[in-house]
């Protein structure tokens, strides 16, 4: 009966967050699980979401991904230091345009009291207040910021969602778990196939560890030539598959072949050997990410390929849409979980 099916999603979801020792199937998921009925509990229109990284590419993608949700976006925004007093226009799913002031981001962990971004910081942490704390922050700024932004969404208890790779990300979660009341979702791809692909080599490398012993692991990723660091999917799906090859003790990220080039990625480079990327169209060089992991034989007469080829930006951005409403929905709930990661919301059933 209606009545009834309401009455027990609410009552796992009390129990869940009350700290319940029941679990599911999969992992003992029960709060994650419970959490992901943000569609229901939570609607897009009571999220305000802070974007910061634009005017990148990735920035705009992801404020109109949210504006499409229906979400909210702040009119202020964290940039780089170049953006001094520029403003820049986000256009909503009806075609309405907004602007957003940036505001350059902080230059340390520490604050520099009375600069712009800590003022900014302060009316944020007034403004999630007044909106009974339905206010997220997502991050697509540049891996040299993710340390010193992280310091900063936590000094002013501000949620978030970091899609920015690189930094320290041990300090990043020690960051996010001794500040209390604060919840963040950090995840190198925010793809939800992808994900699935990662967490079952995950799964399936806890279950079989070195059923490829001896064979040789080769990884190629090629990405737009803005993107300064190493893919951070390569790096998590290389650990998987290193273990499958029982040779994590040895693999280092360095063996990751990292494409920037362009005329190496319009012909599939390396073009010669094993873990050749498919070629990058011409019309996706300024935003795609292509990845090729290899598992090679010792005499070269076994292969096995994994393959993901990204053009654009939109399935990260509407990804990363489903982790502001999941982060939001956590905090209203003040669920004892506090760090998520995208494996966590596609179990839960809270990516669309």
């Amino acid at each position: 009966q209606p009545g009834m099916a309401a009455f027990v999603r609410v009552f796992t979801l009390s129990a869940a967050l009350a700290g319940s020792t029941h679990t599911c199937a999969r992992g003992g998921r029960l709060a994650v699980a419970a959490i992901s009925r943000v569609h229901m509990a939570l609607g897009p229109a009571e999220v305000t979401v802070v974007m910061n990284g634009l005017p990148g590419a990735m920035g705009v993608e992801v404020a109109e991904a949210c504006l499409r949700r229906g979400m909210k976006l702040a009119a202020v925004g964290l940039t780089g230091p170049s953006r001094v007093g520029e403003s820049v226009q986000v256009t909503g799913a009806d075609g309405t345009p907004q602007m957003v002031r940036l505001v350059p981001g902080p230059s340390s962990v520490e604050p520099v009291v009375g600069s712009e971004c800590e003022v900014v910081g302060a009316e944020l942490a007034a403004l999630k207040s007044q909106s009974g704390g339905r206010l997220v922050c997502i991050d697509y700024t540049h891996p040299s910021a993710v340390n010193v932004n992280a310091a900063w969404y936590a000094r002013h208890g501000l949620d978030f969602v970091m899609g920015t790779t690189g930094g320290d990300r041990m300090l990043l979660e020690q960051t996010i778990s001794s500040t209390p009341g604060l919840y963040a979702c950090v995840a190198p791809n925010m793809a939800k196939q992808i994900v699935a692909l990662q967490a079952g080599l995950e799964r399936m490398a806890k279950d079989f560890p070195g059923a490829f012993e001896g064979y040789e692991l080769k990884v190629t990723e090629s990405h737009q030539a803005t993107k300064a660091d190493t893919s951070g999917t390569a790096k998590a799906v290389s650990r998987s598959l290193s273990r499958l090859a029982d040779d994590e003790s040895s693999w280092t990220d360095e063996r990751i072949v990292r494409v920037r080039v362009e005329s190496e990625q319009l012909c599939g480079a390396p073009v010669n050997g094993y873990g050749r990327l498919n070629p990058v169209p011409a019309s996706a060089l300024n935003g795609h990410a292509y990845h090729t992991y290899s598992l090679v034989a010792p005499d070269g007469s076994v292969e096995f390929q994994w393959r993901h080829n990204v053009n654009g930006r939109r399935v990260y951005a509407e990804g990363t849409a489903d982790a502001a409403l999941f982060v939001a929905e956590a905090a209203k709930e003040g669920a004892g979980k506090r760090l998520f990661n995208m494996v966590d919301i596609l179990e839960g059933g809270g990516m669309r």
